[in-house]
């Protein structure tokens, strides 16, 4: 029998250096835990100078990585790099050698992950990556163990901290988006190029890997429908909220028996929803299936010790299995693999739903009937119609609520509306996602 797990670490960034001090700190209860004590054997990065707050000394220090995917001693490789490009190598490499990875990389595993699961099943090692979404809300854990008696349905989702911060002080103190963009930046929730966290992609990296495990099929990054933040205002957060409805961005996941919908953009959701109450850098997810009905999870979805909680976890859930001889208890994928199957994304264009329109329009007669003709063209009916009395720039704005309505015919009516010589801007269009008003 094993005397300890030897692990090595790739990458002392932030929840790399979480993870070593989670490690330190609570070795005690985890080797009660275990069985055995878990040793951070060598840790791998290309600055070994800096100060991280915890005693470098005590573990083998290297600047090659390579050396610890070859190294026969280490068990466990965990990869804390990011990225597509070494991260991928090191991975493919350690899985090669007969290692267990462990990784947060939600970017790699959305766009690559269909190959690298194969890889390690064929190589007969786990492959764990709980803190790729999430930070310390166990999703995949849930997914993958807790519900595996249950058909999904549903999965929605805020799965982005920056962005919910974000969107959380716009509708709190009315900040413009570009200021909530420079006070996260400044209080280091955002990175300097956040354009993965507000433009969305960051989330469909999460709703990617999510929707393979909810209905067994091959992970799909590239056909999700993706949309950011970047153009909400506090205009349509007071109209939302006037409404009853506050402003998420939000990963949505419908399943169906021929396809799956699969979509990431700001939508309102009402009052009484949930995730509504998600402020501040908090993540969550609701889950809906058939044999439990509605469940959630909620917590910090990313920094040094949430995450490396999450991290940690999947350690020893490893450890676990070595310590019995086995490996791939629980699939990689949830679903055995050959059973998963590529199950096509529904087409934004195909979905329907309800919308809220925001148009600037100039202050003149004719100029609603004109607009919501053309919108009845496209067989798309209001729900309400709102005209205030507010002036920008000599145009007021026209807000309505539809009823349910198809994507393409909301695009193709939006087209003809843009075009108006009465419309001063580019109209606002969010989505409204309501279970309590599906017609």
């Amino acid at each position: 029998m094993k005397k300890q797990i030897n692990i090595g670490l790739l990458g002392l960034g932030t929840v790399g250096t979480g993870l070593a001090k989670v490690l330190m700190d609570n070795e005690a209860i985890l080797t009660a835990r275990v069985g055995i004590p878990l040793r951070l054997k060598t840790i791998a990065d290309i600055d070994l100078d800096s100060d991280r707050g915890i005693p470098l000394d005590t573990f083998e220090l290297t600047e090659d990585a390579h050396q610890v995917v070859n190294d026969p001693e280490i068990d466990i490789v965990v990869e804390m790099i990011g990225g597509e490009g070494i991260a991928k190598e090191l991975i493919l490499k350690a899985i090669q050698n007969g290692k267990q990875v462990v990784t947060a990389n939600k970017a790699l595993l959305a766009k690559h992950g269909n190959p690298i699961f194969k890889k390690a099943q064929e190589k007969g090692v786990d492959l764990a990556y709980e803190a790729s979404v999430g930070g310390c809300m166990p999703i995949i854990k849930t997914l993958r163990e807790a519900l595996v008696g249950n058909r999904i349905q549903t999965m929605t989702g805020i799965l982005n901290g920056t962005c919910n911060y974000i969107l959380s002080k716009i509708t709190d103190e009315g900040l413009e988006f570009a200021a909530a963009l420079k006070l996260a930046k400044a209080r280091g929730y955002a990175e300097a190029d956040s354009t993965l966290d507000v433009e969305g992609y960051d989330t469909a990296h999460k709703l990617a890997i999510l929707t393979s495990l909810g209905y067994g099929m091959a992970i799909n990054f590239d056909d999700i429908y993706i949309e950011g933040i970047s153009k909400i205002t506090p205009l349509d957060i007071e109209f939302a909220e006037q409404f009853g409805y506050r402003i998420k961005l939000l990963a949505i996941s419908k399943g169906g028996s021929e396809a799956v919908e699969a979509r990431v953009h700001p939508a309102m959701i009402p009052f009484d929803n949930l995730l509504s109450n998600v402020n501040g850098t908090l993540n969550a997810i609701t889950v809906t299936a058939d044999v439990v009905g509605k469940i959630m999870l909620n917590g910090h979805g990313a920094g040094m010790m949430p995450t490396a909680s999450s991290v940690v976890a999947d350690i020893v859930d490893i450890a676990r299995n070595l310590l019995r001889q086995t490996s791939g208890r629980v699939p990689l994928m949830s679903y055995q693999m050959e059973q998963i199957r590529p199950i096509p994304v529904t087409p934004i264009q195909n979905i329907s739903t309800h919308y809220y329109f925001r148009f600037l329009v100039q202050d003149r007669p004719g100029v609603l009937s004109t607009i919501s003709g053309i919108l009845g063209k496209y067989g798309i009916s209001l729900k309400s119609v709102h005209q205030k009395g507010r002036k920008t720039e000599g145009s007021v704005p026209l807000v309505m609520l539809t009823h349910l309505a198809r994507e393409e015919d909301v695009q193709n009516a939006l087209a003809e509306i843009r075009v108006l010589d009465v419309v001063s801007r580019e109209p606002m269009l969010i989505r409204i996602e309501d279970e309590s008003d599906r017609e």
